[in-house]
């Protein structure tokens, strides 16, 4: 049975390409009416679980699934974006400029690098991967709401790759993805 993964709705941080990180950041109006469609578009999917990082991005865009199918959200602080650091609120381009290594390390997404203050993706990518493997474990169909870097990171690490993606590669606003199944060993 299948679990799908759901980036939030749009914020105004995401218009305005500044790192949002763990930062409760509200769905701006373009991102209300993207969770409203994003229920729409996964209303045919026979959901029984619907599951959500807890930040206020994601947890918008999950009530709005929730109240359109009728399934109950379950939050997990592990499904939440990564912690960005002394990053947090500041503008990509002005990191670029005032730290042009750290800015390629970023856009490289090597699982070894780390935000200043916050966390690897190495990290990340295990917190989101143990919530995952519950998430198996229980009923299916199931929704997962999250964030672009949970997305990406639970993708490259079933596709058993360290680094396969570039953080400049962006997954939309309610883009829903669907999450392969993990490799038998």
């Amino acid at each position: 049975m299948t679990i799908y993964l759901a980036r939030h709705g749009q914020t105004a941080y995401n218009q305005t390409r500044r790192f949002q990180g763990q930062t409760e950041v509200p769905l701006d109006e373009t991102g209300q009416r993207q969770a409203k469609e994003l229920a729409v578009t996964v209303a045919d999917l026979g959901l029984v679980a619907l599951w959500s990082s807890p930040l206020t991005r994601a947890r918008q865009t999950a009530e709005a699934v929730s109240a359109h199918i009728g399934v109950p959200i379950r939050f997990d602080p592990r499904l939440m974006e990564t912690d960005t650091g002394v990053w947090t609120d500041r503008l990509y381009d002005e990191l670029a400029a005032a730290d042009p290594g750290a800015f390629h390390g970023w856009v490289s997404g090597a699982e070894d690098f780390g935000f200043d203050g916050g966390e690897t993706y190495a990290e990340q990518g295990d917190r989101v991967m143990a919530a995952l493997v519950e998430i198996e474990r229980g009923p299916r169909p199931a929704l997962v709401v999250c964030h672009g870097m949970v997305m990406r990171l639970a993708l490259t690490r079933r596709a058993g790759a360290a680094d396969a993606w570039s953080s400049s590669e962006t997954i939309p606003n309610t883009a829903v993805i669907e999450l392969p199944p993990a490799v038998q060993g």
